[in-house]
Formats: C-alpha cells, structure tokens, sequence
C-alpha cells in the first residue's frame, strides 16, 4: 500500500519546475495488474520504468556512471563520451551527456533500427556504425580504439559498478518503501547487463531476506562475456555472445 505521503510527493513531482531533465530520473510509479493475471494468481505490481524521461530503465545508470566519472575525476567539462550500445543505455547517455554539456559519441551495429538512430541524434549525440556482420563486438573494438586515441571517456555498461550500485541505491529502496513492512514474495527483473537484477535483488534481499530473486527471459537468451588472449605482453580481447 503506498501511502498518502507517497502520493503526495509524487504530485509534488509532477507539478513542479525542474533545472534539467536529471532531475525527474528515476522515483517511477508502481501499479498493480488487475485484468491480466489470473484472478486466483499471485498479486502482480509493476515499476513503469518507461516514465523515465528517455524512456528506459537505462536512464538511471547513464546518469550513475557520468556522476560517478565525475566525482572520480574521469570526467570534466569539455570531454567526450563514447559508448558501444545497441539499446536504451545509448539513448540514455544521449539524454544525459548532452544534457550535461558532453560530447556523447554512440558506436552501434549498422543494423539497429532507424528509429533508434533518430533518437539519439535527436538529443544531440553523434552515431558511429558498425558493420552488422560484426555485431556489437565490433562496436565494442571501435569505441576501444576511438577511445584510447582521443583520449574519450568510456563508460562499459558492462563492466561499470555505477551499473548495479544506482539500482541498490535508487530503484530497490522505491520499491520497499512502497511496500513497506507487507514485504515482497518474489522480484523478478529481465536481465540485458545484469545491473538491475543484482543491485535493486541486493537491496531486496537484505530488506526482505525471505523474499525470492528471480529473472524474467525468454525461451533463448544470450549472455554477454568478455575473454581475454594473446600472450601476457601482448593481450587481446574478444567478446562472445552464449546461448
């Protein structure tokens, strides 16, 4: 049950006068399923991360990892982000970085749709494609490079604790304190970079340790993993998708 105060902050939010669009990241609704699960079944709540202001779930981690490059020094005024993406995090990185007075360069496969590309460029940043033959892996090799030559801020969703921390800090505590002490039986999170499902689980499972952790997927799913070779003087990576 979501209190009156709950509800009262959340029409504060909406009407109130914001200084930049990271302000309304984040603090998205909950509403319960009444019409499509079985009326014997479980209760269904969900968390409508599509009110984030880019759309996406991926909003919250574009601005974690800009903050927290920010705060580590990896990032001033003036500097450029690269990102490889196929997905919501390039438009949230579009949103975010140039929102915040970045250069944001996106690195994605040839193949991605042209509505995803507008989108994008809509927000200001700058597309970069890649052979489609090559997939995201040759996305991934072609930020790497640019990166390391002009010296751009790479934030690798991927591998960027900003990722699952924004979720343990952010979405998990919206969730238990609107649910309180009635508690949760299971939270179940679709996986892309994993970020959702360990931070906001995390902070679940330490608030309701009986409560279950669960992954939503489909009936093939592919799993992301970065491998190492080449001799130690001389390393390389290589990127594989899995089934």
């Amino acid at each position: 049950m979501i209190s009156k105060k709950s509800k009262d902050k959340e029409e504060l939010k909406m009407t109130a006068i914001y200084n930049s669009v990271t302000e309304l990241i984040g603090k998205t609704p909950i509403v319960k399923l009444n019409k499509i699960v079985p009326e014997d079944s479980a209760d269904v709540f969900v968390k409508l991360e599509f009110f984030n202001p880019g759309g996406s779930v991926k909003d919250r981690i574009a601005l974690s990892m800009i903050e927290k490059a920010e705060h580590d020094g990896l990032l001033k005024p003036g500097d450029t982000i690269i990102e490889p993406t196929s997905g919501n995090t390039g438009i949230g990185l579009s949103m975010v970085g140039v929102a915040k007075g970045y250069k944001v360069i996106i690195v994605m496969p040839e193949t991605m749709s042209i509505e995803r590309r507008l989108l994008m460029k809509g927000y200001g940043a700058e597309l970069i494609l890649t052979p489609g033959a090559d997939g995201i892996s040759g996305s991934i090799r072609e930020a790497e490079r640019l990166a390391k030559e002009n010296g751009y801020f790479l934030p690798l969703q991927f591998e960027n604790e900003a990722n699952p921390l924004v979720h343990e800090k952010t979405t998990g505590p919206e969730i238990h304190q609107a649910f309180g002490v009635n508690g949760l039986d299971a939270f179940v999170a679709g996986i892309g970079t994993g970020g959702t499902i360990t931070g906001a689980g995390r902070e679940l499972k330490r608030v309701y340790p009986k409560s279950r952790i669960n992954r939503g997927r489909t009936s093939r799913i592919c799993y992301f993993r970065r491998e190492r070779s080449g001799t130690s003087q001389n390393p390389r990576n290589r990127y594989r998708f899995c089934s």
